[in-house]
């Protein structure tokens, strides 16, 4: 019973710390407008990025990565809960609340900066994906530096996910959660597909681009 009880107690934390609308609540803030009615209309770091700049663009970009992390780490000693099982479902529940935030009726971001956090909040207490969070990082590096799309990096280096963690044996849960992050990536990038396929994407100019 004790054991259910910090779970609920530890999901709900989480979930919470996730629904925290960062980019919402830097675009009033900071400029008085609602993010959801500009640039690409995503409650994400990338459109405040584009939308308000690098300054408070790379703040949410920590804040929301570090709402994974926190979860992951912070909410799990705070409760006093070491398995594995849990670090998984408290970072499940926080991405979840980064997607679907309560306080902004349930529409949120595309949740990939909290997922990367999730995953580092993992590799601090799981040494073996420490390879698995740099090879990520890597494609991730790699194809947004070469084409300049944050959508279609993001995308490849999620799907990459669950096979690196099966190349670098990990745990079933661990293969199953980069499973599941998989897929509320794409799922949640369905209208970036789109405009990607239309050539409409927006794109971050870099030297590397090819035009």
């Amino acid at each position: 019973m004790l054991m259910l009880i910090k779970l609920i107690f530890g999901l709900g934390l989480s979930y919470f710390l996730g629904s925290i609308p960062t980019a919402y609540i830097f675009g009033k803030l900071y400029k008085g407008i609602d993010i959801r009615e500009h640039g690409s209309k995503n409650v994400g770091a990338t459109n405040v990025f584009r939308t308000l700049g690098k300054v408070p663009g790379s703040i949410v970009l920590t804040l929301d990565i570090l709402k994974g992390v926190v979860a992951v780490v912070a909410v799990s000693y705070f409760i006093q809960v070491d398995q594995v099982v849990f670090y998984i479902l408290f970072g499940v529940a926080a991405v979840c609340g980064h997607n679907w935030t309560v306080f902004l009726n349930f529409k949120g971001g595309k949740g990939v900066a909290t997922s990367l956090g999730v995953l580092i909040g993992l590799t601090i207490k799981i040494a073996s994906l420490r390879l698995v969070l740099a090879f990520v990082v890597l494609i991730w590096t790699t194809v947004f530096l070469s084409t300049g799309y944050v959508s279609l990096a993001s995308m490849i280096a999620v799907v990459f996910l669950p096979l690196l963690m099966l190349i670098f044996t990990q745990s079933l849960a661990l293969i199953i959660l980069g499973i599941v992050f998989c897929i509320f990536v794409v799922l949640r990038h369905r209208p970036n597909i789109q405009r990607l396929l239309n050539r409409k994407e927006s794109r971050v100019k870099l030297p590397f681009c090819r035009r």
